[in-house]
Order: C-alpha cells, then sequence, then structure tokens
C-alpha cells in the first residue's frame, strides 16, 4: 500500500505533497530534518490530507496530478484552505 499526503508547514503556511510507503516514518523524517531540503528549511509540519493507493505508479500519478496546475484547485480542497459546500 502506497499513500500521497499533504503536509501544511506551521513554519510558512505553505503545503507539501509527497508519496510513501511508510506515511508514519515519513512524516516523522520531515518533521526531523531528514526529508529533502524543502522540507527540513520550512517544517515544522502538520498532516492535513492523505489517500491510499494499491501500488506506487498510481500514487505517483496522484501526487504529480495535485502538484500540477490543473490538481492545485482539489489540492487546496482537500488540505482543507478552500470552503467548498
Amino acid at each position: 500500500m502506497y499513500y500521497v499526503y499533504i503536509l501544511h508547514s506551521l513554519k510558512t503556511n505553505k503545503l507539501y505533497i509527497g508519496h510513501t510507503d511508510n506515511l508514519t516514518r515519513r512524516i516523522n523524517e520531515h518533521n526531523t530534518k531528514r526529508g529533502g531540503k524543502y522540507t527540513q528549511q520550512n517544517g515544522p509540519w502538520r498532516l492535513v490530507y492523505n489517500e491510499s493507493h494499491p501500488d506506487r505508479s498510481s500514487a505517483a500519478q496522484r501526487e504529480l496530478y495535485l502538484k500540477s496546475t490543473r490538481g492545485s484547485w482539489e489540492k487546496k480542497k482537500l488540505a482543507g484552505i478552500l470552503n467548498v459546500d
């Protein structure tokens, strides 16, 4: 099982999207400065959304979509930034 997740920076109010096969471990890595450079500089992070996928390929495709211009509205909606009825 793989997960697509959205993190919210408590420092900069920015969002970060990623995918992993171990959600707990990966969030811990982001918050203990063992993630990538962007998450090291902008943490601490709070998990605001996650969804499961059966394989890495579908999780990676979903991550790319949410990072795209077309997926930006849905990303904000999932993260709770947009008030949608």
